[in-house]
């Protein structure tokens, strides 16, 4: 059998962003060719660098706190339970401006890691 469960205890770890450049966390639920499935983890004053990609199709998915992502300079603020999609070369950056810490799921396909352009 293939198929295993997979938490956040158990997938692969990074640390990403914020003002250290390693403040937040990401985990790879799924890493595969085709497709990326990230358990990411802000705390409060954190944020990735403005940039694109440019084959990913990546979906933001709120699961905790409050997300703002700027979207080719719109900010749209995500609650718990909403997400938005953003297309291959709309740049864009993650910010939590809220006090507690944004928790989410950053699906891509394919994969946006190597696929990363700074805007």
């Amino acid at each position: 059998m293939s198929s295993r469960v997979i938490s956040a205890k158990s997938a692969e770890h990074y640390k990403w962003g914020g003002p250290q450049k390693s403040d937040c966390d990401g985990w790879h639920l799924i890493k595969s060719p085709g497709l990326s499935i990230i358990e990411e983890l802000m705390p409060p004053s954190t944020s990735e660098i403005r940039h694109c990609h440019t084959h990913s199709r990546q979906f933001f998915f709120v699961l905790e706190g409050e997300l703002t992502l700027e979207v080719e300079q719109h900010d749209v603020v995500l609650c718990p339970g909403e997400g938005i999609e953003v297309v291959p070369g709309e740049r864009h950056q993650a910010f939590n401006r809220g006090t507690t810490a944004v928790r989410m799921l950053v699906i891509s396909q394919p994969p946006s890691h190597g696929d990363r352009v700074e805007a």
